[in-house]
């Protein structure tokens, strides 16, 4: 059964698929409907067989048990016919999804061998170096920019140095020809009181 699934289309497979169940539940329907009206004519069986009995009709009451059991061999034969068709459902939804699955797979895997054959090592390789490659341009182009150029680049780096060191040294020589700050002398507190005598005006001489 799988092989003729497999050998159809995916959409062809997966209509008939849906179609069938469609049919097998409507079958069940059909057979759920019958089963009930065999059970409601069993049960009227039964109250017949009642009637019958209290009449004292011991042969009219044994017609109807022998209908019942007519009734119930035919809903035990569509309960039969109900399970088949649940187990034939069981199996045809089973091989939908595994078909589904085989379709997946199977376009997946030829999708990676477009991609493979589109994209093979050579390509890599040839893509690869083409990034090294402008990645060694820019930073040559990036050092180019980077050097210096017209008077900055005849200077002499060892010049420059031994200028700052004489900078460095003339600004320490003035830091120590600085006077040192001294404080001045505090400053003498008399005592409330004790304020020193003014000296007495001399006298003019005759």
């Amino acid at each position: 059964m799988f092989t003729r699934v497999f050998g159809k289309p995916k959409q062809d497979t997966s209509s008939n698929a849906l179609a069938t169940l469609d049919k097998l539940n409507e079958t069940l329907e059909m057979l759920e409907k019958k089963e009930n009206v065999l059970l409601k004519k069993a049960a009227a069986e039964v109250e017949k067989a009642k009637e019958y009995t209290k009449r004292k009709n011991k042969k009219a009451a044994i017609q109807c048990l022998k209908r019942k059991r007519l009734y119930e061999q035919q809903v035990e034969q569509l309960g039969n016919f109900q399970l088949r068709i649940y187990d034939q459902m069981i199996m045809l939804e089973g091989a939908k999804a595994t078909t589904e699955t085989v379709d997946a797979l199977r376009t997946g895997a030829a999708t990676m061998k477009a991609m493979q054959k589109a994209t093979n090592i050579d390509d890599v390789d040839k893509t690869m170096d083409e990034i090294n490659e402008q990645t060694e341009n820019m930073k040559q182009i990036q050092e180019a920019l980077s050097a210096p150029i017209g008077a900055a680049a005849d200077f002499d780096e060892d010049e420059l140095e031994a200028e700052l060191e004489e900078l460095e040294s003339a600004e320490l020589e003035e830091q120590l020809l600085q006077p040192t700050f001294t404080a001045p002398a505090p400053s003498m507190q008399v005592p409330a009181g004790r304020q020193p005598a003014r000296p007495a005006p001399a006298k003019p001489t005759p």
